[in-house]
């Protein structure tokens, strides 16, 4: 009796240990996954829209290949990043950027999510494309905000040297006005009446031309009231390249940048800036990215394309526009007044400005696994916003010009 009382007891010490070496193996295999501390990026001056379509953020595993007798794994899933791990490896937990108020809206949901995902506050102030650039030209932040492309003379005056130019989503611009009796999507608008709009050739909006294109409405004999924007945007480079394109005079007169010499009449600040103008101001007409257009419920028109065909501005018809046979490889590109029929005319691309070569390694790691993450899972958050996700060979060419940041020579992304 007591030889088998002992041979009991030798088993359940085996058994014990056999579970406790399991258990060891399981947990020793599992990654640690970042504490959220759900802190939003900070902004200074653009509402962020708050639309209830945005999904939750979508994880992704993959399966293990354990025995039969491993014990699961109980560590939280993070959505995965095609071969680039999401979070800095290196201790940063704070970044600053600065720019475009076009993609605001998405940033700050973007921004938002990655922090709850790694733990790392990134600040981005929607200055502006134009305050953006002369930041990123300073290296007073770790990346900027541009929907336009710098010019020679911007790259270089930039203290880093090379700037990269990485894509992330395109957008359109909504042609936006503010008559009452006239509903969003009713009138319809050519390249060359805007352009005389814009110009102050046209000054009325019963003008014979406008009437001419929609003869179902009552337009009134009321003062057309420009709005444009008073600061250095993107969004004005888009808006005035677009113009350039259909306007031989414009091309003359203004011409495409950040900043112009306008002919005239009222400046707002910021993309909410001229929303908020046209929606105070009867008889007023501006031009400002699809969100902000959805999210003050304001009004406009439908624009005639290349082709002929009169649309509203979308994603799909942004998407439509960003599909370029051949892109560069810099990605520094133009797509407004697109040759795709089915592509809305005023529509560009947004991208993030990262140097090049990097000096802070640190900085430099936690830089390229953001704009790594924002490129690919930070997608999802594109559409419920109204902006078109990158695809196919756009994705390609960004990732080529993240996988160029290096720090000592040496590539930050392997």
């Amino acid at each position: 009796m007591k030889k088998s009382t002992h041979i009991s007891k030798i088993a359940i010490l085996i058994a014990a240990l056999t579970v406790s070496s399991i258990a060891f193996t399981a947990c020793s295999s599992d990654e640690p996954t970042p504490t959220a501390t759900n802190v939003p990026a900070t902004a200074t001056s653009a509402p962020v829209p708050t639309s209830t379509r945005v999904p939750a953020v979508t994880t992704t595993t993959t399966p293990a290949t354990a025995t039969p007798t491993r014990a699961p794994s109980t560590a939280t899933p993070v959505p995965t990043i095609v071969s680039t791990a999401p979070c800095p490896t290196k201790g940063v937990t704070e970044m600053t950027g600065a720019g475009a108020t076009f993609p605001f809206p998405l940033y700050s949901k973007m921004l938002n999510e990655y922090n709850k995902l790694c733990s790392v506050k990134v600040n981005y102030q929607s200055i502006g494309s134009g305050g953006g650039i002369a930041q990123v030209q300073a290296q007073t932040v770790d990346f900027g905000g541009s929907d336009a492309i710098m010019s020679a003379t911007q790259k270089t005056q930039a203290k880093g040297g090379a700037v990269l130019h990485i894509p992330l989503v395109a957008g359109a611009e909504a042609i936006i006005f503010n008559l009452p009796g006239i509903e969003r999507s009713q009138m319809k608008m050519t390249s060359e009446i805007l352009a005389n709009i814009y110009l102050k050739n046209i000054k009325k909006w019963n003008d014979p031309a406008i009437i001419a294109l929609n003869p179902g409405l009552t337009l009134p004999n009321t003062d057309i009231a420009v709005v444009h924007r008073s600061d250095g945007s993107g969004t004005t480079f888009i808006f005035t390249s677009y113009l350039s394109q259909v306007s031989t005079e414009w091309k003359d007169k203004v011409g495409a940048a950040t900043s112009v010499r306008w002919p005239g009449d009222i400046g707002g600040q910021g993309n909410e800036g001229v929303a908020n103008q046209v929606k105070q101001i009867p008889g007023a007409i501006g031009y400002v990215e699809l969100a902000y257009a959805k999210q003050n419920n304001l009004k406009w028109t439908q624009l005639q394309n290349k082709s002929g065909k009169f649309l509203d501005p979308s994603i799909e018809g942004a998407a439509a526009a960003a599909d370029v046979a051949s892109l560069p490889d810099n990605m520094e590109v133009v797509i407004t007044n697109s040759d795709n029929p089915n592509a809305y005319p005023i529509s560009g691309f947004t991208w993030l400005l990262i140097y090049e070569n990097q000096t802070h390694e640190a900085k430099a790691d936690a830089v390229a696994r953001m704009a790594w993450w924002m490129l690919h899972s930070g997608q999802q958050y594109a559409t419920p916003l109204d902006y078109a996700p990158l695809q196919g060979a756009a994705i390609a060419k960004a990732e080529a010009l993240l996988k160029r940041i290096t720090i000592n020579g040496q590539p930050v992304l392997k």
